[in-house]
């Protein structure tokens, strides 16, 4: 396999960038890991918190299933070892948004051992080919609580609302030697996240986010000492991190200074990181086994549900693309990154083949371009930020599948020409309007009327008569010409095939 070479320039020579990411994913669940409080984002502060929640004295915890299995679940997508023997532990600290002075986590017994996760080539940013990067564990978790300094001139106020709240620990292995290796796992563990259904991967929100381990060395030697960045929420933000904690630590050590382990904040107006603690060892934490929570166990058929309940997975959707519609490897892997376009896709490609009554096969490729060049376009053209209604799966207030096949087969079925086409979508794209409606209401079927056509084509050779003579001269490219303004003199609606034949024939 061939290594990234990125590289950092240094005085001594070039220094090579070892990079392992720790992934926090809140669990889709209603409640929280050991209580019945809701989870719900933008809540008002502590409006769901449970007496378990505010470490009440003599409350106990109950584990959350749908939590665990939401985490055995994202074990099965990477392909990782499930146990079916785990155990919760204490992690002893001390912090104002942790109420109980512990946080309830597994380190000696995950419940998800060791997985994989391929990122794809991409030589543009410099990864030449795929690489698959090793996951050690996944464990589960309960959140914290969250401080607010902006409140306050003085003070510092405390929501619970998260605290309790489950989290899928995500630790990889020190296998990223780049930026963009880096973003490109992030992106990748973020879409199957989002394609398992177990976390909503909205990084802005902190439902997923980052700690980023760091180290430089010169190629081939021992791992470095690292420093750990907490709490990185975007994939641009990771990069950033990476790229600017890499070239401090060349820079320390080239000084004659050393890389001291510690944990790290990330200022993202600033791009720069700075120093929050010392970084503590597991033994600082005093780990040992929870003593209210008996050890979890798994029994098959649990394993095997949540295995069957697994939908078909990105890198599997992106080859059915490819192998069997026909779809180019761009294509499948932009229809294949957000999984709500994937869903659309698939229910556009269906519903297309029972409107022209052709197969999957042959309409596939109108139907990506109908979502990648016109759905695309329109939203980066009028700035749209598009959803998805949860119960539907359709876009809210945009063209839906059953609007989108019937334009389609408009078409197919010589209806619409090219131009027709893009004025219908656009006039219909934001309204609940059908194709064939708008056709009718304004009277925009393509007409393949070869009188009508014969006598637009007379009209314009004989305004022109001095590019038909090039033409015939054989200057062919003016057949472009032709071909546009015999369309511009039918309105659009002349069908592009039979302007061809007739223009042909009309010049010899």
């Amino acid at each position: 396999m061939t290594e990234s070479t990125y590289r950092i320039a240094g005085a001594t020579g070039d220094w090579e960038v070892v990079i392992g990411l720790e992934v926090h994913a809140q669990v889709v669940s209603q409640a929280k890991l050991f209580s019945g409080a809701a989870t719900a984002f933008g809540a008002e502060p502590n409006s769901q918190v449970s007496l378990v929640d505010a470490a009440m004295p003599g409350m106990l915890p109950v584990p959350n299933k749908e939590c665990i299995r939401q985490a055995v679940r994202t074990g099965l997508a990477i392909n990782a070892q499930i146990n079916k023997w785990s155990r919760f532990d204490r992690k002893n600290y001390f912090y104002a948004d942790l109420p109980q002075g512990y946080q309830i986590s597994q380190l000696y017994h995950p419940l998800v051992g060791e997985g994989a996760l391929t990122i794809d080539a991409d030589e543009k940013a410099g990864i030449p080919e795929d690489k698959v990067i090793g996951i050690e564990r996944i464990h589960v978790e309960q959140d914290a609580g969250k401080l607010m300094h902006d409140q306050h001139p003085t003070r510092s106020y405390v929501d619970l609302n998260r605290s309790g709240v489950a989290l899928m620990e995500i630790v990889s292995r020190p296998d990223m030697r780049s930026p963009a290796e880096a973003g490109a796992y992030v992106r990748k563990l973020r879409a199957i996240l989002r394609y398992v259904g177990s976390c909503d991967g909205n990084m802005e929100e902190g439902s997923m986010r980052a700690d980023v381990n760091v180290s430089v060395r010169k190629p081939g030697e021992e791992f470095g000492t690292r420093t750990e960045t907490k709490n990185v929420n975007s994939v641009r933000f990771v990069m950033a991190t990476i790229e600017y904690e890499a070239r401090r630590q060349v820079d320390v050590l080239e000084s004659g200074g050393r890389i001291v382990q510690e944990t790290r904040l990330f200022n993202p107006d600033t791009g720069t990181t700075r120093s929050m603690r010392s970084k503590e060892d597991a033994h600082d934490y005093r780990y040992f086994p929870d003593p209210d929570l008996l050890p979890l166990e798994l029994t098959d058929s649990f394993i095997e549900d949540c295995r069957h309940s697994l939908p078909e997975l990105p890198d599997a959707k992106r080859r059915r693309y490819v192998e069997i519609l026909g779809l180019t490897a761009y294509q499948a892997g932009e229809l294949t990154a957000e999984v709500d376009w994937a869903i659309y896709f698939d229910r556009l490609v269906e519903r297309t083949s029972l409107e022209t009554g052709k197969e999957a096969s042959e309409i596939a490729k109108r139907c990506a371009n109908l979502l990648l060049n016109d759905i695309f376009g329109y939203l980066n053209k009028f700035g749209v930020s598009q959803g998805m209604d949860a119960v539907t799966g359709e876009p809210v207030g945009l063209i839906s599948t059953a609007q989108g096949a019937q334009l389609i087969r408009l078409v197919e079925q010589g209806i619409l020409s090219g131009p027709l086409y893009k004025q219908v979508f656009e006039a219909i794209a934001a309204t609940p309007e059908m194709p064939a409606d708008y056709v009718e209401r304004h009277g925009l079927k393509q007409t393949s009327d070869t009188g009508a056509i014969d006598a637009a084509i007379a009209k314009i050779l004989a305004d022109n008569e001095d590019k038909v003579a090039q033409y015939k001269g054989g200057k062919e490219a003016l057949f472009g010409f032709f071909v546009g303004q015999t369309m511009k003199a039918m309105q659009g609606k002349a069908n592009p095939g039979v302007v061809n034949e007739l223009l042909k024939k009309a010049l010899g």
